[in-house]
C-alpha cells in the first residue's frame, strides 16, 4: 500500500492530493493585484503632496532644530524632475547628514537586495529547468520548485546540492565581507575627531560597584590620573515623583490658563458675528461688573474659570480653582524640589550601585571598558560606553546584581513561552492558507470548493498574509517592555535584545510554524488515509509553502515601501488629526520640531526574516527570492529617500544593531542547509545526504571561526585607526585586570603574554581577516563627515551624568495671546510662581490655536525652546 502512495506522489503527495487545484497563482493574483494598486495609489498621493506638504516629506532641508551639516539638500519642486538628482545622490549621504545607524540600515536592504538579485542569477537558469521539466504533478508555480521531482529522479537532487554549495558560499562571504567593512566604517566613525571630543565618548557606565568604590576619592585612586570625573548614582525615586508632580502642576496651569482664555476669546467671536464691533459696545458678562476694568472682563463669566476635584477618584473631592490650586501648589513644589537637588547633586543620601567615570580620553575610556570585569577585583561591570544621558534607563540603575538575574531569568521565559504559545494563532493563518485542501476533512467548509478561484485566491493568499501582519505587530512592543523590565540600563541594549528576541520570534513563528502548518495542511487528508506516507507526503507539501511566502512578500514589499513613502501617520497628523489634538502651542511646536525615528529592535528582524526565508528557500523553491528581490528593491528606495529627507535617529547603538543583523542571516543559511539534509534523508538519498552533511558542517566551522574572529573587533576600539587593528585579535588583555594583581589603574596595565596557541591563533586570524587588507579600510575615511567637535560650557559638563530629576529646571509654560489682554494679565498673575510668556501663539478666525511659525522668525525665540546639547 504504502508503495503505492509513494509511486502515485510526484510532488504533491498522493493522487487525492494532486487532485486538488493548486491556488499559487490565483493566490498570488489576489495579493498582488489590491496591494499593487493600494500602492499606486499610495505613490500617487506622494508625487502630488511632496512639494505642498514640506513638513512631512522634506523635513530634514529646512527644520532648525538640525544643525547645517545635518540638513539635507532640498530636491526640485516637480511631480518627476526631483528623481535624477535623487538617484545622483550616494548612499553616503545618509552618513554626512544622518547617523551611523540609519547608513547601515539603508546598506542592509541594499545587500539583500544584491543578494536576491544574485541568488536568482545562480539559481534561476539551473533549477527552473531541472524542476520543471522532471515530469512530477506540480501545477503553476509548484511547476518549479523541488517539490515537482518525482521519486524516479533522484539524480537531479545534485543539481540542488551543488548549486547551495555554490550560493550559500555566496552568502556567507556576503556576510563576512560586510562584518569587516562594518568594522571599518565603526572604528573610523568613532574615531573620527568630531565623536571621539563627545563627552559620552570618554565616559563608562559601571554597574554592580562595590560599596567601598561608590566614592569619588577612591575611583579617582582606582583610574588615577585617567580620569576625569565621576558621577556616583544617587536614589532619585523620591525627587523623581516629586518633580513629576511640579511639572504635571504646571503643565495643568498652562493648560487652564489656555482654557480661560480660549473660552473668552469664542465668546467675543460669537458676539462680534451678530454685531458690528465698531458701533455697539459688548455687554458686560455674568458676574463681571465689579471686574468691569479688567481685561476681557465683558467677555468672561465666573463659570468660565477651569476647575477640578482634589483626589485619585474621579468625580469625588473638593473642587477648586483650577489656576488659583496650581499656583499653591509650584509655590510649595518648586523650593522643595530646589533644596532636594542641591542636597542630591552633592552625592549625600542614599548612593546606588553605579557610577559614571568620565576619562580624558576616548583611548582611556575603551581600555577600561575592555579591560575591566565584574568577576576580577575591583568587581565593576563596565556595562555601557559611549551611552548619552538620554540613552540611560536610570530606574534601573537601582537594580541589584541579584535582582538583575532573576529578571533576566524571568523575562526570558516569558518570551519563550509567548513564542510557544503564540504558534496557535500562527498556526490557524498558514492553516489558512491552504484552506481549500483541508474541505473533504472539514465537512462545513465544503463550501469552498464552490467558490470562484479568484475569490479562493484572496481567501488563502491576501488575507492570511494580512492577519499575520496585524498579529506579528504587537510582538516587538512587548519584546521591548520585556527588554526594560530585564534590567537593561541603556536603551541601545533594549533595542538589540529587542532584535535578538524578535528575531527568533520572527522565524520560529512567520517562518517555520507558518511553513510546517502550511505544508501539512495541504496534505492532512492523505495522511489521515495513509499514516505511513507522513514523512514522505510532508517532504513534498513542505516546498509548497513557499507560496504563501510570495504573498506575503508581495504584501510587505509593496504594501511597507509604498506605506512609507506615503508616511501616511505624519500626513494625517499633519492635515488633520493634529488639529484636534493641538490643544496649546506647546503641543503644536513639539509636534512640529520632533523628526520621527526607527526603531532597529523591531526593523532589522522584521526584514532580516524576509532574508532568512528567501535564502531558505533559495534552493527548494527559487522563485521566492525573485519576488524576494523586487521586494527589497522596493522597500531599499523607500527607506532610501525616508533616510535622505524624513528621519533621524533616536537610539543610537553606533551600527551593533547592523552587525547583529548580519549574523542572524546566518539562520537562512543553516536553515535551507538542514531543509535540503531532510528532503534528502526522507526520499533515501543518501549520496545527495552525505554531500549536504559535509558541507552543514563546513559551514558551522566557518561561521563559529568567523565570528570568534572578528566579534572582538565588532565591539571595541583600536587605539587609532591606522594603528594597530589587529592587535584586537589577540584577547589577552580582554576583561583581564585584577587591581589586587596590577597595582595601576587599567589604562596603564600591561597586556598579558598570550599562550603560543593564543598567539598561533590571533596569527592565523590576522592573515584571513586583518581589516587593513580589505579596500573598505582606506575608503571609509573618506567617507567620514567632517563636523566640527562639539563644545560644551562647564556647567554641561559638570551636570552632564546627574539623574535628570537632580538637573530639571522648573518648565516654562507658554499660553496664547488673545486680543483683550486677558493672556497678559495671566502671565503678569502666574510669573510670580513659574516663568509664562504668550508670545508667538494666537487664535485665528475660527478660534483655534494657531503658531506662526514661517512669520516668527528665529525657532530659539520660541519660550519653550531648549538648547540641543550633543553629549
Amino acid at each position: 500500500m504504502s508503495t503505492s502512495v509513494t509511486a502515485d506522489t510526484a510532488g504533491s503527495g498522493t493522487a487525492t492530493s494532486s487532485d486538488k487545484n493548486s491556488s499559487s497563482l490565483s493566490a498570488f493574483l489576489s495579493t498582488l493585484i489590491p496591494v499593487g494598486l493600494q500602492a499606486a495609489a499610495f505613490v500617487g498621493i506622494f508625487l502630488v503632496l511632496r512639494t505642498k506638504q514640506k513638513r512631512v516629506y522634506r523635513p530634514r532641508t529646512y527644520l532648525e532644530t538640525l544643525y547645517e551639516s545635518e540638513k539635507s539638500k532640498d530636491l526640485p519642486p516637480g511631480k518627476f524632475s526631483w528623481i535624477a538628482p535623487f538617484r545622483g545622490l550616494d548612499d553616503e549621504y545618509v552618513l554626512n547628514h544622518q547617523s551611523l545607524d540609519g547608513y547601515l540600515y539603508l546598506r542592509f536592504i541594499k545587500m539583500l537586495t544584491v543578494i536576491c538579485f544574485i541568488g536568482c542569477c545562480i539559481t534561476f537558469p539551473i533549477l527552473f529547468p531541472v524542476n520543471a521539466t522532471a515530469g512530477g504533478t506540480g501545477k503553476e508555480f509548484d511547476l518549479l520548485s523541488f517539490a515537482n521531482i518525482p521519486d524516479n529522479q533522484h539524480n537531479r537532487y545534485y543539481a540542488h546540492v551543488f548549486v547551495s554549495w555554490i550560493f550559500f558560499s555566496f552568502v556567507m562571504y556576503v556576510i563576512t565581507r560586510e562584518t569587516i567593512y562594518f568594522i571599518n566604517i565603526r572604528h573610523s566613525y568613532l574615531l573620527s575627531p568630531f565623536n571621539a571630543a563627545r563627552i559620552s565618548s570618554r565616559t563608562v557606565l559601571f554597574t554592580d560597584v562595590p560599596v567601598e568604590y561608590q566614592n569619588q576619592e577612591k575611583l579617582a585612586a582606582l583610574f588615577g590620573g585617567a580620569m576625569k570625573r565621576s558621577w556616583l548614582a544617587t536614589d532619585c525615586k523620591e525627587l523623581t515623583e516629586k518633580v513629576e508632580e511640579r511639572d504635571k502642576d504646571a503643565m495643568k496651569l498652562e493648560g487652564a490658563e489656555i482654557k480661560l482664555v480660549q473660552t473668552a476669546n469664542k465668546r467675543r467671536l460669537k458676539w462680534e458675528k451678530k454685531n458690528d464691533s465698531r458701533k455697539d459696545a459688548a455687554p458686560a458678562a455674568d458676574g463681571a461688573d465689579a471686574e468691569v476694568a479688567l481685561p476681557g472682563a465683558r467677555f468672561m463669566k465666573d463659570k468660565d474659570r477651569p476647575t477640578h476635584r482634589l483626589g485619585k477618584i474621579p468625580l469625588i473631592g473638593k473642587k477648586v480653582d483650577t489656576i488659583e490650586w496650581t499656583r499653591s501648589e509650584l509655590r510649595r513644589l518648586v523650593p522643595e524640589v530646589e533644596k532636594a537637588q542641591s542636597t542630591q547633586q552633592k552625592f549625600e543620601g542614599k548612593l546606588l550601585p553605579a557610577v559614571f567615570v568620565e576619562f580624558h580620553t576616548q583611548q582611556a575610556a575603551e581600555a577600561a571598558y575592555r579591560r575591566m570585569t565584574p568577576r576580577k577585583d575591583p568587581k565593576m561591570y563596565p556595562r555601557a560606553i559611549s551611552a548619552t544621558p538620554k540613552e540611560i534607563i536610570w530606574a534601573n540603575l537601582r537594580v541589584s546584581k541579584m535582582q538583575r538575574k532573576l529578571r533576566k531569568f524571568a523575562t526570558t521565559t516569558f518570551i519563550v513561552l509567548m513564542i510557544v504559545f503564540w504558534a496557535i494563532p500562527v498556526a490557524v493563518v498558514g492553516t489558512i492558507s491552504q484552506i481549500n485542501y483541508l474541505t473533504d476533512k472539514v465537512p462545513f467548509l465544503s463550501f469552498i470548493e464552490k467558490i470562484p478561484s479568484q475569490v479562493l485566491g484572496v481567501v488563502t493568499g491576501l488575507l492570511p498574509s494580512v492577519m499575520l501582519a496585524v498579529l506579528m505587530a504587537l510582538v516587538p512592543i512587548v519584546c521591548r517592555w520585556m527588554a526594560k523590565l530585564s534590567g537593561e540600563v541603556t536603551l541601545p541594549a533594549v533595542e538589540l535584545k529587542t532584535q535578538s528576541w524578535y528575531m527568533a520570534f520572527q522565524v520560529i513563528q512567520v517562518f517555520l510554524v507558518t511553513t510546517f502548518s502550511s505544508g501539512a495542511a495541504s496534505v492532512v487528508t492523505d495522511i489521515i488515509n495513509e499514516p505511513s506516507s507522513a514523512l514522505t507526503l510532508l517532504s513534498q507539501s513542505l516546498p509548497k509553502a513557499s507560496n504563501f511566502f510570495i504573498s506575503y512578500i508581495i504584501v510587505l514589499g509593496l504594501g511597507i515601501a509604498a506605506g512609507d513613502l506615503l508616511n501616511i501617520g505624519a500626513l494625517a497628523m499633519f492635515t488633520v488629526i493634529g488639529k484636534f489634538l493641538d490643544k496649546s502651542p506647546r503641543k503644536i511646536f513639539n509636534r512640529y520640531i520632533t523628526l520621527a525615528g526607527l526603531g532597529w529592535g523591531s526593523l532589522y528582524p522584521k526584514f532580516g526574516n524576509m532574508g532568512v526565508i528567501a535564502i531558505a528557500y533559495s534552493i527548494i523553491a527559487p522563485l521566492v527570492m525573485g519576488f524576494a528581490f523586487v521586494g527589497f528593491g522596493l522597500i531599499y528606495l523607500a527607506v532610501r529617500y525616508n533616510s535622505f529627507y524624513v528621519l533621524t535617529n533616536n537610539v543610537d547603538t553606533k551600527g551593533a544593531a547592523y552587525a547583529r543583523a548580519l549574523q542572524q542571516l546566518m539562520v537562512g543559511v543553516y536553515l535551507g542547509e538542514v531543509c535540503l539534509l531532510g528532503l534528502f534523508a526522507i526520499a533515501k538519498s543518501w549520496p545527495h545526504v552525505g554531500l549536504m552533511g559535509f558541507f552543514l558542517l563546513f559551514t558551522a566551522i566557518y561561521h563559529a571561526v568567523m565570528r570568534h574572529a572578528l566579534k572582538p573587533l565588532t565591539m571595541y576600539l583600536p587605539d587609532s585607526f591606522e594603528g594597530d587593528q589587529i592587535s584586537l585579535f589577540a584577547t589577552t588583555d580582554h576583561k583581564s585586570y585584577d587591581f589586587k594583581k596590577a597595582g595601576v589603574p587599567p589604562t596603564e596595565a600591561q597586556m598579558g603574554e598570550a599562550s603560543k596557541f593564543g598567539a598561533m591563533k590571533a596569527n592565523w586570524f590576522t592573515k584571513l581577516w586583518d581589516p587593513r587588507k580589505f579596500k573598505s579600510h582606506s575608503r571609509v575615511q573618506s567617507l567620514m563627515p567632517d563636523y566640527p567637535p562639539p563644545q560644551y560650557t562647564a556647567e554641561e559638563e559638570a551636570l552632564a551624568y546627574y539623574d535628570p530629576a537632580l538637573t530639571s529646571p522648573i518648565p516654562r509654560l507658554w499660553i496664547v495671546r488673545d486680543t483683550m489682554g486677558i493672556s497678559q494679565r495671566e502671565v503678569k498673575d502666574s510669573s510670580e510662581v513659574v516663568e509664562i510668556s504668550d508670545n508667538f501663539a494666537s487664535f485665528n478666525e475660527k478660534g483655534k490655536v494657531v503658531w506662526d511659525y514661517e512669520n516668527q522668525g528665529r525657532l530659539e525665540d520660541v519660550p519653550i525652546w531648549e538648547k540641543r546639547v550633543d553629549y
